[in-house]
C-alpha cells in the first residue's frame, strides 16, 4: 500500500472511530455487551463460582457467539447506511480516495470498538485467576476466536449495510445472516437435515455446514490454534468485504 493510501484508510478510519464516541448508541451497546457476557458468566454459567471451575470454555466464550450474532450487527448497521441516508456517501465518493479505503478504514474503526469492548471483560480474567492457576492456552485461543467470531458478523453487517439506506433493515437482514452462518452447524440441525435429505445430498449438506461459524469457533475456545479455523474466518471477512465493495459500486453507478 502506498503511502498516500495509507493516509487517506487512516484518514477514514480516524474518522468512523471517533464518530462511534459521538454516539451514545456505542455506549449502550458496550455495556450491554459487558452485562451480558457478565450475566451469562457468572449467573447462567453458575458452575464458574460453584466448583470453582478456572476454564472459561464452558462458562465465558460459549455464550459470544449468540452475544455477536445480535451486538455485532447494532455497532455494524450505520457503516454505510447511514452514510447514504445523510446524502454524504456521493460526497465521500468524490474525494480522493478509492472505495476500498474507505471499506478498510471504516471496518477496521468498528473492529477496534470491539477490540475495546472485549478488552473491557478483564474482571473475568481476574476472577478465573483467582479461583485456581487456569491455563493460558484456551484463554489467548478463546480471546482470539471471539475477535474473530465478532470480526465475521461485523464483516457481514457491512455487506448488508452497502445495499440499504436504513439501518433497521440492515439490523434485521444482518442478524438473520450471522444467526443462519450460525446454526447451520449446529449438531441437532445438521443430524436432523442428514436424516431428512436422501444420501446423495449428504456431502452437500455437510459442505453447508461446515460454513457455520460456531463449528470454527469452539475448537479455538478449548486452546487449539488451528490455521484452517483462522483462515476461513479471514476468508469470510475478505469475501464480506468485497460483496461490501461491489454494493457500493452498484450504488455509485
Amino acid at each position: 500500500m502506498k503511502s498516500r493510501d495509507l493516509e487517506n484508510t487512516l484518514a477514514i478510519f480516524k474518522r468512523e472511530f471517533l464518530s462511534y464516541f459521538n454516539s451514545p448508541v456505542l455506549y449502550v451497546i458496550v455495556v450491554i455487551y459487558l452485562l451480558a457476557t457478565m450475566a451469562f458468566t457468572f449467573f447462567f454459567g453458575q458452575q464458574l463460582l460453584e466448583t470453582n471451575n478456572a476454564s472459561l470454555t464452558e462458562t465465558f466464550f460459549v455464550w459470544h457467539p449468540w452475544i455477536y450474532v445480535v451486538l455485532a450487527p447494532a455497532v455494524g448497521m450505520r457503516l454505510w447506511s447511514e452514510e447514504h441516508r445523510l446524502g454524504t456517501f456521493e460526497l465521500l465518493m468524490t474525494m480522493p480516495l478509492s472505495p476500498w479505503q474507505a471499506i478498510i478504514g471504516k471496518f477496521f474503526a468498528a473492529a477496534m470498538v470491539w477490540l475495546i469492548g472485549l478488552a473491557l471483560t478483564f474482571p473475568v480474567i481476574i476472577t478465573v485467576c483467582w479461583l485456581g492457576n487456569p491455563d493460558p492456552g484456551p484463554m489467548i485461543t478463546g480471546y482470539a476466536a471471539s475477535y474473530l467470531y465478532a470480526l465475521g458478523c461485523l464483516a457481514v453487517t457491512s455487506a448488508a449495510s452497502a445495499y440499504t439506506r436504513s439501518q433497521v433493515v440492515c439490523f434485521i437482514v444482518s442478524v438473520a445472516l450471522c444467526i443462519a452462518l450460525t446454526l447451520i452447524g449446529h449438531p441437532g440441525i445438521l443430524n436432523t437435515v442428514l436424516n431428512t435429505v436422501p444420501s446423495v445430498l449428504e456431502p452437500v449438506v455437510r459442505f453447508i455446514s461446515y460454513l457455520s461459524f460456531m463449528d470454527h469457533f469452539f475448537e479455538m475456545t478449548r486452546g487449539i490454534f488451528v490455521l484452517r479455523d483462522v483462515l476461513y474466518f479471514v476468508s469470510v471477512i475478505i469475501v464480506a468485504l468485497i460483496v461490501t465493495h461491489m454494493g457500493l459500486r452498484s450504488k455509485r453507478a
